[in-house]
Parts: C-alpha cells; structure tokens; sequence
C-alpha cells in the first residue's frame, strides 16, 4: 500500500496480499499493543533483518539476481524473471529501490507470520514504513513474502 496525496493504494503483488487494508489494520493493531504479538527470538529477528538489509544492498546495486532471490518462492514465480522484479520495485516504489535512510523496528509475530517494520526516507526526505512479511523456508531460511508501504506523517531534515 502506498500512500499519494494523502489517499492510500494497493499497488503491486509483491506488497499485499490480503485485501485493502486489512492486513494494515491488524499491523497497527499489533504495534499498539492492542493485539499479543509473540516476541521473535534474537536469532530469527537477525535473520530477518539480514534478509532485508541483503536485498536492499541488492537493489542498491542493481543486482536483479540476488534481489530477487530474497523473495518468497509464490513471488518468484509471480514476477517469472528478476528483471521483472526489480523493475516493479524501481518504477512502483523508488523509497525501496533508493532508500536515503533505514531504521529496523522490533519484529513481531503477529497473525501467525512474522513481521518486519522498517522506517525508511526517499530523496526528498519524506517518511515511510514498510512492513515486510518473511516466510520460514523449509531449509530454515527466511524469505520476503510481502511488503507494504505506508507514508509517515512528517519529514526528514
């Protein structure tokens, strides 16, 4: 989800899955402590921090390849080729793409899946929060298997 004027919309597969809003509403839920969120271990919240910090290095490098193998297998097989993929993250969300700045937030489990909150800015200092869902592979490994994106109230200096 992204939001443009003020008014927020779906865009892409890759970041939501779930219907307009709903998932949204059951993450600020969570955050506000409204919903029991079951804390991550230590060793699974590095895990996916490096999960997403390596495919923003990938993207940060326009290496297609690498970025797209983060990605959870349903969205491998969406998108078909990483040239796809990596095109729908630089025309459809540039803060992505080009983040100027990154901070990690707790992770949360929340609704049987684990989440990633990133506060992120673009070039023009403008906020963001990307919600990244991560998906335990069968070797044990995380992958990205959904990210939304939402505009923060307020700028970066």
């Amino acid at each position: 989800m992204r939001a443009i004027g003020g008014r927020q919309r779906e865009s892409g597969v890759w970041f939501g899955i779930l219907g307009r809003g709903a998932w949204l509403l059951v993450l600020v839920l969570g955050f506000a402590g409204t919903v029991q969120a079951a804390e991550v271990s230590a060793a699974d919240a590095k895990a996916v921090r490096a999960v997403i910090e390596g495919q923003l290095a990938a993207l940060a490098a326009d290496d297609a390849k690498r970025a797209f193998g983060y990605a959870a297998p349903a969205l491998r097989e969406h998108f078909g080729t990483a040239e796809n993929f990596i095109e729908m993250v630089r025309t459809s969300y540039p803060v992505v793409y080009r983040p100027a700045s990154v901070a990690f937030l707790k992770p949360q489990w929340l609704a049987g899946e684990l989440v990633q909150g990133v506060h992120m800015s673009d070039d023009q200092g403008v906020l963001w929060l990307a919600l990244y869902r991560l998906q335990r592979q069968k070797d044990k490994s995380w992958r990205i298997s959904a990210c939304q994106l939402v505009q923060a109230e307020g700028r970066v200096t």
